[in-house]
Parts: structure tokens; C-alpha cells; sequence
């Protein structure tokens, strides 16, 4: 689900059955760094982000379903995702708990602060870990138009997010039924669940939590964009849904 690079070239693998992992892309060797968290396995490790001092930033989605029951999760919407850390010594802590399907995960350029994306709720939460603040969590940007999903840092220190989808209004409703309806609704046939709507769109936020970029195009050959990252100029974007890579060349206009 998730893929980032240590300072000195080892690759870290966020799999969603096998917990966080360490590659060496020299010799294909591949170790653990953790599937179990007092105890219980991660359910459905997502995104991460590296600190300068080797800590890792991360998302584990749910505590009730894995990758292949995503979808239940963000239908009966109960909150049980997490923000976790694993320090270089290996200690694990937990930054955030309640969060309604943890996602996307991406770090301050100064690394005074993350960001992480609750999908369930179309909101990115910051958690303050530096200065006066650090501990502190708060509303990055709320009432997003879409459905956020895997975030990155992007070399003009803007946070890049993947909006997999635009909201559903049925989804919407959904979520204000008792628990029993959405437990009911997650459990019918697919054909007659809320589909997302097929588009490809990316947003761009500042320090703030304002949107400088906003860029969507017409998902008739690639959709559900579930990954993003800004270099050189140009947008890769990855898909759950999908078997390749896009790649956008950006332009400077703003929105």
C-alpha cells in the first residue's frame, strides 16, 4: 500500500497483510520490522513517511477489516484506525487512535508536524512534533470534496493527496443511519453498494491547510488514484484499481 525510501537506499514497504517491512533493492532481502502491536496483528497497514532520524510515520487502517473488506469499512464507518510511530530503536507508540479508516501519512517539510488522512470522514488531521504544540492534534483541512486516500511531501513542501473519488451522496446518508443499516448495506452484493465515481484528481495543500492545486481529469482510461507524488515537475500517480503508473507533466497555474 505504501513505499518509501530510508536515507541510505533501504525501502520501506507498508503491506496491508504483513505489516511494516524492510527491503534492500541490492540484494531482494526482505525482514519485519513489525506485524504485531501488543499482541494483535496489524490489520491493514496503509501509508507512511520517514523522519531524518530514521522514525516512521504510520497508518494502520482498521481494526476489523482487512485490504479484501475495505469497503465494509468505509460503509458502517466506526472508527478504529490508528497513527503509529516506530522509533529507529523500534519501539512502537500510538500518536492518534479513533480515526475513521487511517490513511495517507505525510510529513512537514521541516518535519515539525504530519498529516494524515481519515478517509471514512473526507478529513486530514495534523499532529503537532515539534515545539510548543508537539503532541497536539488538530483539523488540517476538513469537509474535503472527495475522498482522500495516500498523501506525500512534495519537493515545494506542499502536501500532495490522492482523492480517490468525489463523495457520494448515498454514502452520505448512509453514514447518518443507525449502525445496524450500515452493517446491513456493507454486506450486500457489490452491484448494489454506492460505486465511486471513475476520475483522476489530485490536491495540493500548503502549511495551512488551503488548497493551492487542484487538478481532475476524466477517469474514462485511469481512476481511483490512490497514490501521488510530485518530482521534477511532473505528478506519478498509482491506482488500487489500476495496472500501470500515470504520469502528468505540471504546469504553473495555480487551482
Amino acid at each position: 500500500m505504501g513505499l518509501e525510501l530510508f536515507e541510505d537506499g533501504r525501502l520501506l514497504i507498508c503491506d496491508s497483510r504483513l505489516g511494516l517491512l524492510e527491503a534492500n533493492p541490492l540484494t531482494g532481502e526482505v525482514k519485519t520490522l513489525l506485524h504485531k502491536l501488543d499482541g494483535q496483528p496489524l490489520m491493514f497497514c496503509n501509508n507512511a513517511a520517514i523522519a531524518s532520524d530514521g522514525t516512521v510515520y504510520f497508518s494502520d487502517s482498521s481494526k476489523r477489516y482487512g485490504i479484501d473488506e475495505w469497503r465494509k469499512d468505509i460503509v458502517e464507518n466506526i472508527p478504529t484506525g490508528r497513527l503509529l510511530c516506530r522509533r529507529p530503536n523500534g519501539v512502537v507508540e500510538v500518536l492518534l487512535e479513533q480515526l475513521h479508516f487511517a490513511n495517507g501519512v505525510a510529513l512537514a517539510a521541516d518535519e515539525s508536524w504530519l498529516v494524515v488522512a481519515e478517509t471514512g470522514v473526507s478529513r486530514l488531521m495534523r499532529v503537532w512534533l515539534k515545539g510548543d504544540r508537539a503532541g497536539q492534534a488538530e483539523v488540517f483541512c476538513d469537509n474535503l470534496p472527495g475522498v482522500p486516500d495516500n498523501m506525500s511531501t512534495g519537493g515545494d513542501g506542499l502536501i500532495w493527496v490522492a482523492m480517490a473519488a468525489p463523495n457520494n451522496a448515498l454514502l452520505a446518508r448512509l453514514h447518518k443511519a443507525p449502525y445496524v443499516v450500515r452493517q446491513l448495506a456493507s454486506r450486500l452484493p457489490r452491484a448494489v453498494q454506492p460505486e465511486p465515481e471513475r476520475t483522476v484528481w489530485v490536491l495540493a495543500l500548503d502549511g495551512a491547510g488551503d488548497v493551492v492545486h487542484n487538478y481532475r481529469w476524466d477517469g474514462e482510461h485511469y481512476h481511483m488514484v490512490t497514490g501521488v507524488r510530485e518530482h521534477g515537475g511532473r505528478l506519478y500517480m498509482s491506482s488500487l484499481e489500476e495496472d500501470g503508473i500515470l504520469i502528468v507533466e505540471l504546469v504553473d497555474s495555480p487551482l
